[in-house]
This record gives C-alpha cells, structure tokens and sequence, in this order.
C-alpha cells in the first residue's frame, strides 16, 4: 500500500532484461497516452541486456502510467522499476572527468582499485562505456565530484600499482576540438632510433652509444650529442638512407591513428631530432601535413657527418608544434603532442593535451596522460572515439580488421 499522499513530480523508471527490437518504441508508445516530459534518458546494451533509464514528469494519473509501464515490461519480459519523488534533470556536480583506463588485459582487481581511488576522493563515477575489448581492453569512466587535476595525481599512483594506463581529462569542450595531433618519430611513430640504424651502417654504432649515454648521464645536451654522433657518420655513402628508411618498422597503429582522426578533419605534423631525409618520406607515406626534423649535409653522394641549418631539439619542437598550430588555424588548445623522451617535454606542455608513449619515467610524471601499451592507436581512445566506430569505418572503407580471438 502506498503510504505516500503527497504526489511526485517525477518518476524514475528501470526497465532490465534481455534486448530485442522495440523495446523503446513500445515504453514510449505507452508513455505516450499519458502526455509526460522526458527530462533524462539512458540506454545501455551489454552482451544482449539491456538496462533502460527514463526521467519523466509524473502525471496526475501516476499509478495508472506504473501499472502500465509495468504490464508492458511483462509483455516483454523485462523487470520494471517505478520510483517517484526523484528531483529534476539536475546538471552533473562539478568537477566532471573522463577518465580513460586501458588494460592489456584488463582485469577485474584493477577496475575494483581505479574505483575505490574515485570513491577515496569523493567523486562518483555516473556512467561507464566500453571504448575497445581488442587488442587493447578501454573502459571511459565519466567521473563527476572531483577536480581533474587531483585525480590525475591520485590515479596515475594506482595505475603505476595495478600495471595498468589512466588518462584523466576535464570532460569540457576542448575534447571534441582537438584537430593537430604532432608527434614524435623515433620510439613513437616508429620503432628503434634511426641514427643508431644509420651508425650501423657507418660500423661506429658502439661510438655513438657511448656519445648518447654522456648526453643521458647529462655531461651533453642535445644539440652537442646530436652534432657529435653526426660527425661519425662522415663519409657513408648517402645510399644508407634510402635503406634505413626501407627497414623502418612502425609502430602498431600508427597507421589507423593517421587514417582514422584525418577522416575526421584532424592535421597531422611530424617533428623530430632526427633528420628531414627520413621524416620527409615518412609524411608523404602517411598523408602527414607537417614535418620538422634536422636536414644531414650531403656532398658529392655522401654524408659529410655535418647538419644544415639550426638543430631541432627540446625547445625546438615546442616551436614547431607553435607554428603548426598556426599554419592549420588551430589554437595550441586544440593540439595533441605524443612523445616518449626528454626531448619531448617542452612540446608535451605546449600542446593541449601531452600525451607520454611507453616514454621514460620523467616524461610519464611530467605529461598530462601516459599510454603504455603497445599500440599508438589506442590514442583515440583518450579523444572519446571507440573501435567499434573505427572498424565500421574502416569497413566501409573496404579495409579488412582481423578478427579478434574468441
């Protein structure tokens, strides 16, 4: 018996059972006699169960319409809930989040820990969506209740514990404008360092080691490094490049990444310590607008272990990215900067959201995010865009995705 006289201004209504065509249309069209407002509305669909979620105004007539969502529940065999006395459709609380957690796998113990940090600052996490199960396990919590920059700090700590990848990101506009993506090259876009391939085919990969550990210990800096392991390849016959370039390997992803954001109006720039003869191919291989990088000195069909023109380091590539950014008539806002080495810390603060890619421990602490599995398209992740979209897509497109295992 209903003890409550006082009638509710709203009605909240759960529907939960097994999915099948119609299901909506045969709520609303009962909803639809009663003449009542929709101030919310949630669907979800996991693994052929639904769980629907309407907010709407209460009728005077309200019993009437529960037993008639009720009957209609029945008829489809789903469970039905009708609570009364919910409030209006109130914004979410402030300091709202995404919070992107990527697993390879991703296991149960560390969801149950990424949540209970949530809960330990006082945020709620109001919904829950799969962004990829392959190869690459992606869940985007929507977390309201707490600023973005404390739960980075509290959650990048329990990602480190659980071996796991979080990304937290204000959920504000800024998401959905990111439109220049500028990446690193060596470690990032592609595999290995391409100097260190260059040196060995100069046989002085040994002297170039050593020169790149000084400049790690901190006894050189970039450009000096740079300028000193050039100078080993003095006289190898410029043919090497064309060879270096032909065993490049990408990164896993690299080229979904591209192919996947320029179909949605994104400019791609490429900005690299390394050097132009390399780079350039790679941009005009990948559809890339920008490229920077360091142009070697060639004479007579041979490198003379010299460089033209002022060196591409850590300051340089945040320049870059600046002056990308300008030439695409973007804001630096707009920009997303991958990188995974010290060289790469100024670009990562430069750009709206710097993300770090299996990078050294200093670039993860000072980046906005880090990913760490190993697949750069599991950036488009972060920018809220799910596989499911990309192998649609792609399918349309005529491009064959592997079926993942069962």
């Amino acid at each position: 018996m209903d003890t409550d006289l006082e009638p509710p201004k709203t009605l909240l209504i759960t529907l939960t059972g097994v999915d099948r065509p119609g299901v909506t249309a045969s709520v609303f069209d009962t909803l639809a006699r009663y003449d009542v407002e929709v101030l919310d509305i949630e669907q979800i669909l996991l693994r052929g169960r639904l769980v629907l979620g309407l907010l709407v105004t209460a009728p005077r007539g309200w019993k009437e319409l529960r037993t008639s969502v009720e009957k209609v529940g029945a008829e489809l065999s789903l469970e039905v809930t009708v609570e009364k006395g919910h409030g209006d459709n109130e914004a979410r609380r402030h300091g709202r989040s995404h919070v992107t957690v990527l697993g390879t796998p991703l296991k149960a113990r560390a969801v149950s820990a990424i949540a209970g940090r949530i809960a330990d600052v006082g945020a709620n996490i109001d919904r829950i969506e799969r962004m990829a199960r392959y190869p690459v396990t992606a869940i985007d919590l929507h977390v309201s209740g707490a600023a973005p920059d404390r739960l980075r700090l509290v959650l990048a700590e329990e990602a480190a514990r659980q071996e796991v990848d979080v990304a937290v990101q204000p959920a504000n506009l800024l998401r959905h404008g990111m439109r220049l993506v500028v990446m690193d090259v060596d470690s990032t876009l592609v595999q290995g360092e391409v100097i260190e391939m260059l040196a060995a085919h100069a046989d002085c990969l040994d002297e170039v080691g050593r020169v790149t550990e000084a400049a790690m210990r901190g006894e050189l800096d970039f450009e000096q490094s740079l300028r000193q392991r050039v100078a080993l390849l003095e006289g190898i016959d410029a043919s090497c490049l064309d060879d270096v370039y032909k065993g490049l390997v990408l990164t896993p992803g690299a080229r979904t990444l591209v192919r996947t954001l320029k179909r949605l109006g994104y400019r791609f720039a490429i900005v690299s310590g390394g050097f132009s003869q390399i780079t350039d191919r790679l941009a005009e291989d990948l559809g890339i607008d920008f490229a920077a990088a360091n142009e070697l000195e060639i004479v007579d069909g041979r490198l003379t272990g010299r460089i033209v023109g002022p060196v591409v380091d850590r300051a340089g590539k945040a320049e870059a990215l600046r002056r990308f950014a300008a030439a695409a008539g973007v804001s630096q806002a707009a920009t997303v900067a991958v990188g995974d080495g010290a060289n790469d810390l100024d670009m990562l603060a430069a750009a709206g959201l710097g993300v770090a890619f299996n990078a050294k421990p200093v670039v993860q602490q000072a980046a906005d995010t880090t990913v760490n599995v190993p697949f750069l398209d599991a950036i488009i992740y972060l920018l809220g865009i799910s596989r499911e979209e990309v192998e649609a897509a792609d399918a349309e497109a005529g491009i064959v995705t592997p079926a993942p295992p069962v």
